[in-house]
């Protein structure tokens, strides 16, 4: 063991039990992150979480959002990391630290800085030594923040993550990448564990089983999954094995799923985003929830027990009960080993069909808890049935329910002698004193709760009947009324059970003075619209023009991606002069390589809005090219968080911009008259790829030969003259469904994408030649070839590119404010239109701000609180709108804390992005907070 590993004695993952302070602990942990929540809300988020039970949370430190450009860190303010670690050490919360580098999180880039992108070469989240010098220029900032609040140190930091999720990724060195990344932390002094998720079960590949990383697992099953604790059991002996916990550093968010995963062992549970927040500024990320390209919301919210305006959910009371269940049994539970599955002691009876369990965790001192579990939509009727003994107690298990059962479980647990035999009711709160302990249960039905203890003294009962016999007290009761049984012991203190239904455990807020249990009722929050802005105007703008200085714009050669010249979030402006050949029309435009959103103009007219995810785009002109100049502007929506390759624009490394545009003279249709040939296998013969002779080749439609090969492997040969006055042709294989390859002159190019089937072949071909294409087709039967199209046309020339972030924008918008005009909503724009809306808002009565509802069509928002992006929407509109997802598409949040004495300046930004028909803001309604 090294001395590194000896030092860690604060906290201590063994194979039962997570120690902090050489206490046991069961982990019930939420991520909270403070860059998506008001600075002014952090303590009350905190405090909520506390409040129902969690004890822990998790938190990323986005690496991009402390250096947004390269050599300017940024730590005061909305992002002071030191000031959220002292709130949680005050609140009492145990940190799980993630500092990455790269934390995925549906995060501008997975919190990588856009600048590493323009490094040519460089090997992100690899062991490549140029990566690992920026990365160590972060772990030089972050790292000493959470060494200076690590548990031992006068802080809360229980453990530190490195990287996250790495077997999704195609690192070529997973133990050299961690254990480099290990090094960086233990030189600054972390003592508490570090540790390494794996996203898809891939230990190996997620930690590379480095020495002194603790490997850990996130699960997002279907929450009803009837093999899933299989599943879990396989990792948690695995790890076992190694010494370790089963951590499940991420899951889903019902506790539904938490009950299940504690039955199986796991010391540490966390569901992601119990506590939801909002990507404020630019900080989205383009991911891959689509087909496959999606936008991530501003709205940061998969349904957690917490709104990202601070609203507690109903999901949070299932969270206390858990929680009280588990302090319920304190270190017994904290250090309980899981129970054979294989040995029978333990079985069902009754209408058992969907019903699993019991699953039994031995707990440390004596005793078990049983878990049974519901899949069904339907109540079930069971019975626990210890081996060589009668069945208990009948008793309902409602649908969708997990239950904890308590079965010869020792008393000693509350101080007091005997044992807690069996109960069909969950044990979910234990009080105690020097008078006695109250233990409360909760019930769907009738049951009864048998105790193994000396006669008592008396025993008084309420709503049940208390029965002495065989040297145990039965407590049977209907489940229909509150009951209760209290058991005076000749020692004078007393044992209180208490019996309700489940509703009333939930909303159990705790003991009063005199050892009742107070109830408390859900919260309700306001849901009416009131009147919340007012001094409504408008001022359009000529859309195709930047918004920026004209001194700020940067003449190229050619169009190149925008982290090459410095841009890494917000809008930019491509433009270029296309000369088009005497007597052509332009049939449309071409866009290479666009991403995220490209709003295309020629001259001062809409072509249309786009978002090709980092493909090509066609746009047709209805009306030919107006004038010589197109302009393009575009916004990066977002980096991607994940490395998808179905998409170029969802590679982790995938830059954003465009990389050209041409004007297309000619649409062509190549789909007919291809000659094939039918070949065996997968070989590729080189006299294949040649210009040979094909004349008794068969000519049929691409990929129309009526194969009985099933894959079947095809080559496909046609020519086509090119035209004399156009240097630009790209092919398009429209609907293809196959693997295909492609040929030019006998010239491999590369593959089809049937995600991105637009290759460029004007490096292959000259103005006047004939050119001849091959394609290799591995074509399953049934499925699509598609068509085949070839756009002939003009590159673009002489570009410019400007850009605007939030700063610029927002000086846009307030030069234009004094030419605005008084409107009142609905306002609607023509397609490609683009305006600034302004209002004056007033804060909501209480403080906390709104919730702001939009409805229209047609249109993008970004929206501005005084000098802050607080919201970007997509609203319904044509084909054209990519799939949002992540939270509310048609709503933002105003934060109270950032309103200035009771009132905000409200920017809009409206873009009319649908080329067919005008763009309406039909209403916003504020509700309160």
């Amino acid at each position: 063991m090294s001395m590194e590993t000896q030092a860690r004695t604060v906290v201590e993952f063994e194979a039962e039990a997570v120690r902090i302070h050489n206490k046991p602990h069961i982990l019930l942990c939420a991520s909270l992150f403070y860059f998506r929540i008001p600075r002014a809300l952090w303590k009350e988020r905190m405090e909520q979480l506390k409040d129902f039970g969690y004890n822990s949370i998790d938190v990323y430190f986005p690496w991009n959002y402390h250096e947004p450009e390269e050599g300017e860190w940024d730590f005061s303010g909305e992002r002071d990391v030191a000031a959220f670690l002292a709130a949680a050490a005050e609140a009492g919360l145990w940190v799980v630290a993630r500092p990455g580098p790269y934390i995925c999180s549906e995060w501008d880039g997975g919190a990588l800085p856009a600048y590493l992108l323009a490094k040519e070469g460089m090997k992100l989240r690899d062991n490549d030594s140029e990566y690992l010098h920026y990365v160590s220029g972060w772990f030089d900032r972050i790292l000493p923040l959470l060494k200076t609040n690590q548990a031992g140190e006068g802080g809360t930091v229980i453990a530190v993550q490195l990287d996250n999720e790495l077997d999704f990724y195609g690192c070529t060195d997973p133990e050299g990448y961690i254990a480099a990344l290990r090094d960086m932390a233990l030189s600054h002094g972390i003592k508490v564990p570090i540790f390494a998720c794996a996203g898809q079960g891939g230990l190996l590949q997620a930690s590379g089983l480095a020495e002194d990383v603790v490997p850990t697992c996130n699960f997002y099953p279907d929450n009803r999954d009837p093999e899933f604790e299989e599943k879990v059991l396989h990792y948690r002996d695995l790890l076992a094995g190694m010494g370790y916990p089963l951590l499940v550093t991420e899951t889903n968010r019902a506790h539904y799923l938490l009950r299940r995963l504690l039955s199986c062992g796991a010391k540490l549970l966390g569901p992601y985003l119990q506590v939801s927040g909002t990507d404020f500024g630019f900080t989205n990320a383009t991911n891959n929830w689509g087909k496959p390209l999606a936008f991530m919301t501003s709205d940061y919210d998969f349904g957690g027990m917490i709104s990202p305006e601070g609203h507690i959910r109903e999901e949070a009371y299932e969270g206390r009960l858990l929680s009280r269940l588990i302090d319920a049994y304190g270190a017994a539970l904290a250090e309980a080993s899981v129970a054979s599955t294989s040995s029978g002691a333990i079985s069902l009876a009754g209408e058992c069909k969907n019903v699993i369990g019991p699953y039994a965790l031995e707990l440390k001192g004596g005793g078990s808890l049983l878990f049974v579990t519901n899949l069904e939509d339907i109540d079930r009727e069971i019975a626990i049935v210890p081996a060589n003994e009668p069945a208990k107690g009948a008793f309902k298990l409602r649908a969708g329910r997990s239950l904890s059962l308590p079965f010869q479980v020792p008393l000693a647990t509350w101080g007091f002698e005997g044992r807690l035999e069996s109960s069909t009711a969950e044990l979910y709160m234990a009080e105690g004193g020097a008078a006695g302990s109250l233990l409360a249960f909760h019930t769907e039905g009738r049951g009864e709760i048998i105790l193994l203890i000396d006669r008592p003294l008396e025993v008084e009962s309420v709503n049940a009947a208390a029965e002495y016999r065989d040297e145990r007290l039965v407590v049977a009761f209907d489940g229909k009324d509150e009951a209760s049984c209290s058991i005076h012991f000749h020692s004078g203190r007393e044992l209180k059970l208490f019996i309700s239904d489940r509703l009333k455990a939930l909303y159990t807020e705790g003991v009063d003075e005199t050892g009742t249990l107070k109830f408390g009722e859900p919260y309700r929050y306001p849901d009416s619209p009131e009147e919340a802005a007012a001094e409504w105007k408008l001022s359009e703008l000529d859309a195709s023009q930047p918004m920026t200085d004209v001194n700020k714009r940067i003449s190229r050669e050619k169009a190149d991606f925008l982290e090459r010249e410095g841009v890494f979030r917000g809008y930019a402006w491509y433009e270029a002069d296309v000369q088009v050949p005497d007597g052509k029309t332009v049939e449309g435009v071409l866009i290479r390589q666009g991403s995220d959103v490209i709003s295309l103009y020629t001259g001062d007219r809409y072509a249309g809005t786009v978002t090709p995810g980092g493909g090509s785009s066609f746009i047709p002109l209805s009306g030919g090219l107006q004038g010589e100049r197109l302009s393009a502007r575009v916004e990066i929506w977002g980096h991607s968080n994940f490395d998808d390759v179905r998409l170029p624009g969802l590679r982790l490394q995938a830059m954003k911009g465009i990389k050209g545009m041409s004007a297309v003279t000619e649409v062509r249709e190549l789909t007919r008259n291809w000659s094939v040939y039918r070949a065996s296998d997968r070989t590729l013969p080189e006299e294949l790829t040649d210009p040979i002779d094909c004349s008794m080749w068969p000519i049929v439609n691409f990929g129309g030969w009526m194969s009985p090969d099933h894959p079947a492997f095809e080559y496909y040969r046609r020519s086509f003259t090119a035209s004399g006055d156009a240097n630009s042709w790209t092919l398009h294989f429209k609907d293809l469904q196959s693997l295909a390859r492609l040929f030019v002159n006998g010239k491999e190019i590369g593959t089809v994408n049937p995600f991105d089937p637009y290759i460029d072949i004007s490096a292959f071909v000259s103005a006047g030649q004939t050119v001849q294409l091959m394609v290799y087709v591995e074509r399953v039967l049934g499925l699509s070839a598609g068509r085949v199209h070839l756009y002939e046309g003009v590159e673009a020339e002489g570009w410019t590119v400007s850009a605007a972030e939030e700063e610029e924008l927002l000086t846009h918008a307030g030069l234009l404010k004094e030419y605005a005009s008084s409107v009142q909503l609905p306002v609607a724009l023509e397609p490609g239109a683009t305006a600034w809306l302004y209002a004056s808002t007033v804060n909501s009565d209480a403080g906390k701000g709104w919730r702001a509802k939009v409805t229209g069509t047609g249109l993008k928002l970004t929206v501005f609180l005084e000098d802050r992006i607080v919201g970007r929407l997509w609203l319904p509109c044509g084909s054209d709108r990519p799939v949002l997802t992540g939270g509310s598409p048609d709503s933002f949040y105003l934060p109270g804390a950032w309103y200035q004495e009771g009132k905000g300046r409200l920017s809009i930004m409206l873009e009319a992005v649908d080329r067919n028909q005008q763009g309406r803001l039909e209403s916003i309604q504020f509700i309160s907070v």
